[in-house]
């Protein structure tokens, strides 16, 4: 196991963790090599009937150059929805010819960039996205590899905020209006449209949705060859969910492999994968430190220095995370609220939960925080962002450091605007 109990105290692999606070301090975001490496091995074992493929890592789950390096051993390539995930790919190792370009904001300058990098193949959202790519690519002498990603209107049943195939969803093209539009795009002269990328959602744990959506596909990619098309590849996307709450199970990597081999059975293309919260998620925790116990009524407020500036999706999502201490009190728990010392309300990990006993200056971990924790922070109330630390064995390594918010984005007075230093009474 990454993350277990050793002697009455909670171990990162062969690492204490009060070890860990003692060096890098609270908070900080804990990574398991070894859970990155099971993870990344159980996804490639499930999608091994597949004879065609490319395995993306979703770099927006976690961009550390550490762990697109672990999974590039892997053979993972990245998936990126921005320039900057451009550059975090790079820097973790990931070959240009790798590298697919997702999102549904590409700016003109990043799609230039991308193109200058030579990277695989872009994910068109809309028209004037391809339009663009097309003028972009000719002015280089280039042809721009490409797919276009439709909405195939199916509700993957998870939470509104990443489900991607509404009726409302900004993401893709609807599935009525995709073959008019593969059409238009086919014949631009800058684009080499080899065929459609879908994506539902994420946290995704029945795989009844996707098995929909996919059908889907497969009628599209024939009506679409029946037009005269030469279709190569299609992208199935990611959004594999685990488990975040003791007793739930996550997605089934094995039966969701048996899925996609069944239906995509005679679809002659290569297959693109893109996981990301499946293969970072239960690798990481958050570490913290117990401020105050404050008496509530009826349950007591834990106050941690943990916040949600450093950990968004509850805030966001109303999302759990399991609240486990280090040093557990025997078996003692209680019922609390568990806080941080943010200036907001919804800065509130667990309401009226039933957690482990902690007091005053306890150690504890925010669980199954390896995905969009540390690559969703801010510096909100100018805090700082907190270190990350990488373990493998019992070998521990402070991969980034706590960084205040002014190092974060420096701030400069305007001109004519002098500091005046503050003067006590």
């Amino acid at each position: 196991m990454s993350f277990e109990m050793r002697d009455g105290v909670l171990h990162a692999e062969g690492v204490p963790l009060p070890v860990i606070a003692d060096a890098a301090g609270t908070p900080a975001y804990v990574y398991s090599a070894a859970a990155v490496r099971a993870a990344a091995r159980r996804f490639v074992e499930a999608l091994a009937p597949i004879a065609r493929k490319q395995l993306l890592y979703a770099v927006k789950a976690n961009p550390h150059p550490a762990i697109l390096q672990t999974l590039a051993a892997f053979g993972f390539g990245a998936d990126i929805v921005s320039g900057g995930e451009l550059q975090a790919a790079r820097a973790g190792g990931i070959a240009p010819a790798d590298i697919v370009y997702s999102g549904v904001g590409k700016t003109r300058d990043e799609m230039a960039a991308a193109l200058d990098a030579g990277i695989g193949r872009f994910n068109i959202e809309h028209e004037r996205e391809g339009e663009i790519l097309s003028t972009l690519a000719c002015a280089r002498g280039v042809r721009a590899t490409a797919l276009l990603r439709v909405n195939p209107l199916v509700d993957a049943h998870t939470h509104a905020k990443i489900s991607t195939a509404l009726t409302d969803s900004k993401f893709g093209i609807p599935y009525p209006e995709a073959m008019p539009l593969y059409r238009r795009l086919a014949a631009l002269s800058g684009l080499n449209l080899q065929g459609v990328a879908v994506h539902i959602g994420s946290q995704i744990t029945d795989l009844a949705p996707l098995c929909a959506a996919y059908r889907q596909i497969g009628k599209l990619v024939a009506a679409l060859r029946a037009e005269g098309h030469r279709i190569s590849h299609v992208d199935l996307g990611g959004g594999l969910g685990v488990s975040y709450r003791a007793g739930e199970p996550g997605a089934d990597a094995a039966a969701y492999g048996a899925m996609v081999a069944r239906e995509t059975q005679g679809w002659d293309v290569a297959l693109l994968f893109e996981p990301g919260r499946f293969l970072v998620a239960q690798a990481g925790v958050l570490l913290t430190r117990v401020l105050w116990v404050k008496p509530g009524q009826p349950h007591p407020f834990v106050i941690i220095d943990a916040a949600m500036n450093d950990l968004a999706r509850p805030a966001l999502y109303d999302a759990w995370h399991e609240f486990v201490a280090v040093r557990p009190h025997d078996a003692e728990r209680f019922v609390a609220h568990v806080v941080g010392p943010v200036c907001e309300s919804g800065d509130r990990f667990a309401q009226a939960r039933t957690i482990d006993r902690v007091e005053e200056g306890d150690l504890a971990v925010l669980a199954t925080a390896g995905a969009y924790g540390a690559a969703m922070a801010s510096t909100y109330n100018a805090r700082a962002l907190v270190p990350e630390v990488w373990v493998d064995g019992d070998l521990f390594d402070i991969v980034s450091d706590r960084t205040p918010a002014a190092m974060v984005r420096p701030q400069r007075l305007p001109r004519g605007m002098v500091l005046s230093a503050c003067v006590p009474a």
